[in-house]
């Protein structure tokens, strides 16, 4: 069965069909960039743009940046802030004329890695951690979800860790794969005292790249894997979820 997914990141809005009975894309994904500023409507036209480009037809699942009660945008990090208490579920399913399901970005990484990827089958505290724009969260105890964790936002060396150690701040300071995973390697020690979790998957677009940084990261109790479906993940959880809404 296939049904679309969008991924909606500080830095671009991608999407495709999914093959929700082999957890992959069922087509190359299509996508943007995030307009800035990246407001309701601004993104909301970025979506219809990515959705429309495959003449879909159908029910939509949709990630956002940031806490997402209900369907309700709670907090907006890396997005403009008049996205919080909008209802994104009514505006972009008004804009596409489909019915949508609206998730927070990491949780919809999560829940496609833990049925179709590195995820599969584990049981205790399992995060995964997506490094993009900024750091996003999933948690999950025995295979459940706790939703919307967002600890990409706890303070590390007196700042937001995402401010520290995202895939941006290497990217903006330059920073070399080994001083890059040091700061990686200090926000995973700072997770793993708060939660003791089994294992680590480490998501977003950097994924592709994990055999640059993580052999560089050292003394962390837990297991630490890339995401099979890499920067997938979100569009794959995307569709999930609205498969089953």
């Amino acid at each position: 069965m296939n049904v679309f997914g969008v991924d909606i990141g500080g830095s671009g809005i991608k999407g495709a069909p999914v093959d929700l009975d082999r957890g992959d894309l069922a087509e190359p994904r299509h996508k943007v960039l995030t307009p800035h500023p990246a407001t309701p409507d601004g993104v909301a036209d970025g979506v219809v743009e990515v959705v429309r480009h495959f003449g879909w037809s159908g029910p939509v699942g949709i990630t956002f940046p940031g806490v997402v009660t209900g369907s309700v945008i709670r907090t907006a990090a890396n997005v403009d802030k008049s996205w919080i208490d909008t209802d994104a579920g009514e505006l972009l399913g008004d804009r596409l004329g489909q019915r949508v399901s609206v998730l927070n970005d990491a949780d919809a990484a999560g829940v496609a890695e833990m049925a179709f990827g590195a995820g599969r089958g584990r049981k205790g505290v399992v995060f995964l951690l997506t490094f993009g724009t900024g750091i996003g969260s999933a948690l999950f105890i025995d295979g459940k979800l706790v939703p919307n964790t967002e600890l990409g936002h706890l303070e590390l060396h007196g700042h937001e860790a995402e401010k520290h150690a995202s895939t941006k701040v290497k990217e903006d300071e330059d920073l070399s794969w080994h001083h890059w995973a040091h700061r990686v390697q200090k926000y995973l020690e700072h997770v793993e005292m708060l939660f003791s979790p089994e294992l680590f998957i480490i998501g977003g677009g950097v994924s592709r790249k994990a055999d640059k940084f993580l052999p560089l990261i050292e003394g962390i109790r837990a297991e630490i894997v890339p995401a099979e479906l890499q920067n997938n993940a979100g569009i794959v959880g995307a569709a999930m979820a609205a498969s089953e809404s």
